[in-house]
């Protein structure tokens, strides 16, 4: 199914409602957003976490906590360390 969006001029870009629903996305969801040989491929973030589960193991760190908050605490520690 190819269908045409507009990308704003913030960088943003709607998914049309009829690919939205056909691949079960729902609104605030995380996805993933990979560039392979210059096409842009978004696969829902949990799909991903679920085919590697149980092939790592979680730091002592992140046991216990939601993936929301994983990747916040990330984020920081992140620009925190870009920032130095």
């Amino acid at each position: 199914m190819s269908q045409v969006a507009t990308i704003t001029s913030k960088r943003q870009l709607t998914i049309p409602a009829s690919i939205f629903k056909k691949v079960k996305l729902n609104q605030k969801q995380k996805v993933l957003i990979v560039e392979k040989d210059g096409k842009i491929i978004i696969t829902p973030f949990l799909d991903q976490i679920e085919k590697l589960a149980g092939s790592l193991q979680i730091p002592k760190k992140w046991k216990g906590k939601s993936i929301d908050e994983i990747i916040e605490k990330s984020k920081q520690e992140y620009f925190a360390k870009s920032r130095t």
